[in-house]
């Protein structure tokens, strides 16, 4: 298992807030066992391009068969012209964002150093933006409760919430001298990816969607205290001294389910930060086919790529949707008794869907198992080779063995240094 990180936990470790403590910990204890296996060889810090090619897999190592397990990190461009040239100076991209956060507690953290004003504006819509939002209305709460003399940990308000949080104080939200976030969506909180839908979905079953989406949205709300604003979407940058200064969006609205964007007026939004949180796209590679933003896929069963009758891809790579909940529940009928019951978005909600991504990898595995045995076994003299190769690229990381190279890259984690405080 090659990867270009030195942990082996993609999203786990970076894209699921740090709250998420137990189910963090359970997710990772898996993997390690799964990599603890005496048949399975793990090489961090390798990064395709770079470190290794497709074609060296193919050609020169000789290898059966590679399944691009990839995933969907790289963050979707915002649809505004020229918007990157402000990237952190008043832009700022889910994916890096969210790793900061999950690591700025660290004394050793030696990354960008992400700042967050009050009054931020925050384009999404889906599950991950409501993440992005919690952890601006959790910081910029947090340092205002700072400095009124109240020191709240990040765990602590997440867990209560910041109405929770306040009312423990005699305080409202309105004494923090705060405006709080905005949500900006491009549909109606009611149009939401909050729950998912059954395939080819009844009058009944979209009516009931959009009721406990607006349900979920108003306690996520409740809680967190943001404000939101549902029919807009950006066009065009506001640019004040060379930075990012808010951004000017069209009303839209929504006919039979198609978006309209209309045009006639537009409208100005001020703001010290933008955070753009719209999606994740898998990394496009050298030799292998896209359509459009995920991997050409010649058979969904098994995830065989176009052309590369030994190359399979899984997982996001193959829905080209980075947010947990939508690419691992992709196709998947929701019980009416789950989209009833399913008012929050809890660690339980993300373990049901670990489960089902499991469920899905060991399915498209037992496919690639049987493509594998109509081909001959490798020799043993390609295996010893395969092995050299591999020996190579973990010395040059120095890597020793797999329990002691955990140890050395974990990070530091924020729930043991308040315990230690």
């Amino acid at each position: 298992m090659f990867d270009q990180n030195n942990l082996p936990y993609g999203k786990i470790e970076t894209g699921l807030p740090k709250w998420h403590v137990k189910l963090r910990d359970s997710q990772e204890k898996k993997i390690d066992e799964k990599l603890q296996h005496p048949l399975v060889r793990f090489v961090p810090g390798v990064r395709f391009g770079r470190d290794i090619t497709l074609d060296q897999l193919r050609r020169d190592w000789g290898v059966s068969a590679i399944l691009m397990a990839t995933g969907a990190w790289r963050d979707r461009p915002l649809p505004v012209p020229g918007i990157d040239e402000y990237l952190n100076k008043g832009l700022y991209y889910q994916n890096p964002f969210v790793a900061w956060f999950n690591q700025n507690h660290d004394p050793a953290y030696d990354g960008y150093k992400y700042s967050i004003p009050d009054n931020t504006l925050v384009i999404g819509g889906g599950l991950a933006s409501f993440d992005v939002v919690k952890i601006v209305m959790i910081e910029t709460t947090r340092q205002a409760l700072m400095q009124r003399g109240i020191d709240a940990n990040i765990l602590e308000i997440e867990r209560k919430g910041i109405s929770e949080i306040l009312t423990e104080h005699n305080l409202r939200f309105e004494d923090l001298g705060i405006k709080g976030c905005t949500l900006v969506y491009r549909r109606k909180i009611t149009d939401m990816p909050l729950t998912s839908l059954p395939e080819d979905p009844t009058t009944h079953d979209m009516d009931t969607a959009a009721r406990v989406r607006q349900k979920i949205f108003d306690n996520i709300q409740k809680k967190f205290i943001f404000r939101c604003l549902e029919c807009h979407t950006p066009v065009s940058p506001i640019i004040n001294n060379g930075n990012l200064n808010g951004l000017v969006f069209y009303r839209t609205e929504i006919i039979d389910g198609h978006l309209k964007v209309l045009k006639t007026v537009q409208i100005p939004i001020e703001s010290p930060l933008v955070i753009s949180a719209i999606g994740s796209l898998p990394e496009s590679l050298k030799d292998i086919p896209m359509d459009g933003d995920t991997y050409r896929i010649k058979d969904h069963d098994s995830g065989s790529i176009e052309g590369l009758d030994d190359v399979f891809a899984l997982g996001n790579a193959v829905t080209g949707r980075g947010n947990i909940k939508e690419s691992q529940l992709h196709g998947r009928k929701v019980s009416q008794k789950v989209v009833d019951e399913f008012l929050a978005w809890n660690p339980e909600d993300y373990q049901m869907i670990f489960n089902k991504a499991e469920e899905n990898a060991d399915a498209k595995v037992f496919a690639v198992q049987k493509h594998l045995q109509k081909k001959a076994r490798l020799s043993t003299a390609r295996i010893a080779k395969i092995n050299s190769r591999i020996d190579a690229l973990q010395k040059k990381v120095n890597y020793s063995n797999y329990n002691s190279w955990i140890a050395k890259h974990i990070p530091v984690r924020l729930e043991n240094m308040i315990g230690d405080s």
